[in-house]
């Protein structure tokens, strides 16, 4: 085996690894928030897992004639309160495990800001960096043929993820409706605005993350001009959010992407990287003097956000963290362990499933739209989306407080309360 192969299957071993331990985590606080709110071990049973879980083999012909199958999963925890919804994402390290668990935390965050929705996620196994157009167009397609029989406006329904963009919810909506015979706008979110998409759908989750650390800075004195950030990840969401808090007035000392970050104290100058970075979020290559991000996480700031991928603060660096707010934009960023630690240090830890919701707001708002066939302007779905994210907030901290836990387990007790009442009057647990 050579030096390359060999790190690729210890790398892909993590992450199965990662995944795992992020399913394993999230049932572990799911039962602990179930039994502060005094349901019992049947209510668990019912929600510790999807309650379908879809693997399919997807054959697609490629640029070159060949024939390649191509294996997605989609997740659909509970739907309880009503259709499922979640993301797809296009991914060479999509494993089963890590759709069960997002689909879960997709139930959290739509009963935290409380939506009619139970948790979805789908994600095929692929590299999409590798592939044309039209092998996209077709994987795509396929994707939404294998699974239609499980998937629709008032069953699950998709959005963008991680490498998947409008254009890949253009060509799945278009095969939907194919196969519907019936126009179905509502079977997607995500959609270009000319087929039926929300404005501001593109910069929801960043614009929720920013609401989330202003009403976090309120609540410890923090005045966000001159406000010193950092941020990990400067892909959508992190990119995004740097430019707004950048234009609020706050201090971005600190960013990153996959290979390195970049730290003035002064403030960055985030207009310039943003011109710079591909499309990709890089943009450290272009500098010689780097950090790395385990040394971004531990710089001196007021406010920290992991906006990147999992598993970022652990036991072993959370003694190090020097920020008091730190607020989750990317998902599983925090290993239990950390959070206890930084709980007890006093840091307001905001959790992923209650800082990332603009994002399944926002798709809410949508499939709404397209149900009624009238569209809102982009300073209503602003004003909407702000009440949900504000309302949410007061709400998982007043849990916290009065009830002298951390803020993620009073988000999963927010966050899951919904679903399992829905289940109970339905006679299912």
């Amino acid at each position: 085996m050579s030096k390359e192969k060999h790190y690729e299957t210890k790398r892909r071993a993590i992450t199965m690894t990662e995944n795992l331990n992020l399913f394993t985590s999230t049932q572990v606080v799911i039962k602990e928030a179930l039994d502060k709110l005094g349901y019992d071990e049947g209510m668990y049973e019912l929600l510790k897992e999807p309650m379908r879980m879809t693997e399919v083999r997807i054959p697609i012909k490629m640029d070159d004639g060949k024939v390649k199958v191509f294996t997605g999963f989609r997740g659909q925890h509970n739907d309880a309160v009503g259709p499922t919804k979640g993301g797809v994402r296009f991914h060479p390290d999509v494993t089963l495990d890590e759709v069960r668990a997002l689909s879960m935390w997709m139930t959290l965050k739509a009963g935290i800001v409380d939506l009619p929705y139970g948790g979805g996620k789908g994600g095929i196994i692929c590299d999409p960096r590798e592939m044309s157009m039209d092998e996209l167009e077709r994987l795509s397609r396929g994707y939404v043929r294998a699974l239609s029989q499980v998937m629709g406006p008032t069953k699950d329904i998709p959005a963008p993820d991680v490498f998947t963009n409008s254009q890949i919810m253009a060509w799945m909506m278009d095969e939907y409706s194919r196969i519907d015979e019936f126009n179905s706008p509502g079977f997607i979110t995500g959609k270009p605005i000319v087929l039926g998409g929300s404005q501001g759908r593109d910069r929801a989750t960043a614009e929720g993350v920013t609401i989330i650390i202003n009403e976090a800075a309120k609540r410890r004195g923090i005045d966000m001009k001159g406000a010193r950030i950092v941020i990990q990840g400067f892909g959508n969401a992190g990119s995004f959010l740097s430019k707004f808090l950048h234009d609020a007035g706050a201090k971005v000392i600190g960013i990153s992407d996959a290979y390195g970050a970049l730290h003035d104290p002064d403030g960055l100058d985030i207009d310039y990287l943003l011109d710079r970075r591909d499309s990709f979020g890089t943009v450290t290559t272009l500098f010689e003097n780097t950090l790395t991000n385990e040394e971004l996480l531990e710089l001196d700031c007021d406010i920290l956000v992991p906006a990147a991928i999992e598993n970022q603060i652990t036991e072993h660096n959370a003694h190090n963290i020097k920020a008091s707010i730190v607020v989750e934009a990317a998902n599983g960023p925090t290993t239990s362990e950390a959070t206890k630690i930084l709980s007890e240090r006093g840091v307001l830890l905001v959790p992923d499933v209650l800082a990332s919701a603009g994002g399944v707001t926002v798709s809410y708002f949508e499939w709404v739209q397209n149900n009624m066939g009238y569209y809102w302007t982009e300073e209503e779905v602003r004003e909407k989306m702000t009440l949900k994210m504000v309302t949410a907030f007061e709400n998982v901290y007043s849990q916290a407080t009065t009830r002298g836990i951390d803020m993620r387990l009073a988000a999963y007790m927010i966050g899951i309360r919904k679903t399992a009442e829905a289940s109970r009057f339905r006679g299912w647990a």
